[in-house]
């Protein structure tokens, strides 16, 4: 109901239903305005009154690339859920890909573009048109391009693959321009790298969870944020059932419990960074007691030499004994599987440590192997692959920009103001740049900083398409599809680019009308590659099915063969990590994670993700500091108790939560939240952790290394009640979390203050 004057609210609530009527309609009255929902006077394509309507599509809310479903009704997106016909997810679809709704219905989004009137950061801006903001736009890129100076305008974007990425790249050749960078904060450059090294491919290979008997997990939160967590939980749900009577087994290696080490039948503390430290110890032991017969046994005996589980046990703190055990398990259970990545992988010795896993796959005899790890085959040839930026790339494209070398940047989707350290001086780079051109949905901190803003389409209003990395051990694509009608005066991403090619009159390098021509020119060029059957049904007949079923697929797999390099053996070792920060200064490890709800902050400003309680702590809203309760006592103090995060390069405020599966010398904070714009529901909640960060960088990719920062933890004096659905984690005293040997022998009770991490062997 729309806010109300005293006369319509007399006659509303009439005489005699004072009583009644009158509390409701005052607290309505003092609501926010509100639009009524009436039908279309024109009715949308596809239109049928009281009938639902599903469409395939791809979710856009991480890069997992699932397929999706979405029931509309009147025109009107209803529900999103997974495709059962998708490989990725099987139907399946996490909290984050169901809100996109609040994507699309989203009250701040940017309905038209927008043009700065003051200073940057102001948040001054007024409408313009779209011819308005092309031309702007537009008639400066086709001056640089005339000038041949067109590698002085860059485009920083999200990571997007498929045919926008090839648009992209397409149009950044016309101008001249060798200056695109796709960015995400959770790129796994590590695992790029380790596996480009020891495979010689440069995708990623296919784990296959579904079908393992034993799963070894070096910091890879797979049930959250690894990759792929959809497809991956699907795979640890059956596993877990088990065929013939054999129950998958797994075990988590981390600092910090997550939701996969909860999951897990053995979770594991190792200190930090020492992750690759411990799987060379278990290749060492697996290959002195005569479990390798391999071809190369001798060469790696000599390059695992200094891995002993003696020295691994000292190293690592795992004692000597588990990692005996764990080699044996790994070896005689089959098929197994080991994984990196998370903290792991983001430590100065990053690369190193995923080589390590490697090493363990490699030596069980499970490349190639179902229940193992399955080498991907060559992406689809037709569709350009994302190149993702590094750290250091962009501290290289910040330096061009303070050089004044960079007249034009142009943004889509990518936040780098929100996901980058304080120490990159990033926003800071901005201010270099004499036209900043943002593509966002929504105002974010990066767009806040724009002179110019042209939204986009949200992913439910667009076409596009996308091809899963990594795959499926099989190629995989999907079109997205729009959904609904546009709701504002949006266009979608790639038709923005095509409306600046032919006002630069490069048109004929990019002859498509709009994004959907686009699409499906390229899918073409796909239907063409098939067999004689796919040939057989015609184009527009192929073209209408993929739609349909939402999701394509070649039969095409990867090598089964493997055959490594022997220079990768005499190369293998990890050094010791390395901190930012003294140990005696800042005595604590920081382990910032993604959060679950929020990702990377791009869900933070999603209500029903706000209002989802954390999986591992229950809390809602706000953010916090995990500390171990031994931890908590010895500085004094209690949940709740507000304390300052302090690094080299600053310090951010959080209430303390107690945490007892975190290791005494680590602390937690979960990334997504701290927003200085992004909206109502993301803006001034919490803090970001990234802030603080400290810019040390694994020496092979250039990666940020996220876990490398070390942290102080100073008492404010002052408590912050923390927001949560749980009660407490201790039994008190009512002995219902009981012990027991492995043989059942003895039972006894935990203590009050115990929390049970039960080793169960096999």
């Amino acid at each position: 109901m729309p806010n109300i004057d005293r006369r319509d609210f007399l006659k509303l609530v009439g005489a005699g239903g004072v009583s009644v009527g009158a509390g409701f309609m005052l607290r309505e009255a003092n609501k926010d305005a509100t639009e009524y929902l009436i039908p279309h006077v024109v009715a949308p394509e596809d239109f049928s009154s009281g009938l639902a309507t599903w469409y395939n599509s791809v979710c856009s809310m991480c890069p997992a690339g699932c397929g999706i479903s979405v029931r509309t009704r009147e025109g009107l997106a209803k529900k999103i859920e997974g495709n059962p016909a998708h490989p990725v997810n099987q139907g399946g679809l996490c909290s984050l890909g169901q809100a996109g709704l609040q994507v699309l219905y989203n009250p701040d989004r940017l309905t038209g573009p927008l043009k700065q009137t003051s200073a940057r950061g102001s948040g001054s801006f007024e409408q313009i048109t779209w011819d308005e903001g092309l031309d702007q736009l537009g008639s400066r890129l086709d001056l640089l391009r005339a000038a041949r100076r067109g590698n002085r305008v860059a485009m920083l974007t999200q990571g997007v693959r498929g045919h926008l990425a090839q648009l992209f790249d397409n149009f950044m050749r016309q101008l001249g321009s060798q200056r695109l960078l796709h960015y995400d904060f959770n790129h796994p450059h590590t695992l790029y790298a380790a596996n480009q090294r020891f495979f010689g491919q440069d995708r990623l290979p296919y784990y296959d969870l579904h079908n393992t008997r034993m799963l070894l997990s070096f910091g890879a939160d797979y049930l959250t944020n690894w990759i792929s967590p959809v497809h991956h939980s699907l795979g640890f749900g059956e596993s877990r059932q088990g065929s013939s009577n054999e129950r998958g087994r797994f075990i988590q290696i981390e600092p910090r419990m997550s939701a996969s080490g909860a999951a897990a039948d053995e979770w594991l503390a190792a200190k930090p960074g020492t992750e690759g430290i411990l799987a060379l110890a278990l290749a060492n032991h697996i290959v002195s007691e005569g479990n390798y017969a391999g071809a190369d046994r001798a060469d790696w005996a000599v390059a695992l030499t200094d891995y002993t589980p003696a020295k691994a046990a000292e190293q690592t703190g795992i004692p000597q004994s588990t990692i005996t055990r764990l080699a044996d398990s790994f070896i005689d259970i089959q098929p197994s599987l080991a994984i990196g990545g998370g903290a792991a992988a983001n430590h100065s010795n990053g690369v190193d440590t995923l080589m390590a896993v490697n090493v363990l796959n490699y030596l069980a005899g499970n490349i190639g192997q179902e229940g193992g790890l399955l080498l991907n085959p060559e992406p689809t040839s037709v569709v350009s692959q994302q190149q993702q930026a590094s750290y250091s790339t962009l501290l290289e494209f910040a330096e061009a920009a303070r050089q004044g070398e960079i007249d034009v940047l142009i943004l889509n989707g990518s936040n780098p103001v929100f996901t980058l350290p304080q120490a990159s001086e990033f926003r800071e780079a901005l201010a270099s740049i004499p036209l900043v051109v943002s593509l966002s949905s929504f105002l974010d901190e990066t767009t806040a900083m724009a002179d110019l803003i042209l939204p986009s389409h949200t992913y439910l209003e667009s076409w596009g398409d996308d091809f899963p990395e990594p795959g499926m051990g099989f190629p995989v694509g999907a079109v997205s599809q729009p959904v609904v009608s546009p709701l504002y005066n949006t266009r979608a991403t790639g038709d923005i680019i095509l409306a600046l090619a032919r006002q630069m009159n490069v048109g004929t390098a990019l002859p498509w009308e709009n994004m959907e021509e686009c699409i499906k020119d390229g899918w073409r060029q796909i239907y063409e590659r098939g067999d004689a059957q796919t040939l057989a049904q015609g184009f527009d007949s192929f073209w209408t099915s993929v739609l349909r079923a939402g999701v394509w697929g070649e039969t095409a797999a990867g090598d089964s063969e493997f055959t490594l390099d022997r220079s990768v053996i005499s190369n293998i070792g990890v050094q010791a990590p390395e901190f930012s920060g003294s140990e005696e200064d800042f005595p604590f490890i920081l382990h910032p994670y993604l959060s679950p709800n929020f990702y990377d902050g791009r869900g933070a400003n999603l209500p029903w993700m706000q209002e989802r309680p954390d999986p591992m702590t229950s809390v809602v809203y706000g953010s916090w500091v995990e500390m171990n309760p031994s931890t908590a006592k010895e500085l004094d103090l209690i949940e709740g108790d507000l304390v300052d995060i302090q690094s080299l390069h600053g310090t951010v405020r959080a209430p303390v939560y107690l945490y007892p599966a975190i290791m005494p010398n680590v602390v937690a904070m979960p990334i997504g939240q701290g927003h200085q714009e992004f909206g109502r529901y993301a803006k001034d909640r919490g803090v970001n952790p990234i802030e603080i960060l400290s810019p040390e960088i694994e020496p092979i990719t250039g990666q940020l290394a996220s876990s490398a920062t070390r942290v102080n933890i100073v008492p404010t004096g002052r408590r912050s009640k923390l927001v949560k659905t749980s009660g407490t984690s201790r039994d008190l005293g009512r002995e219902i979390v009981q012990f027991a040997d492995v043989n059942g022998v003895e039972l006894s009770s935990a203590g009050s203050n115990s929390i049970p991490i039960t080793e169960v062997t096999a």
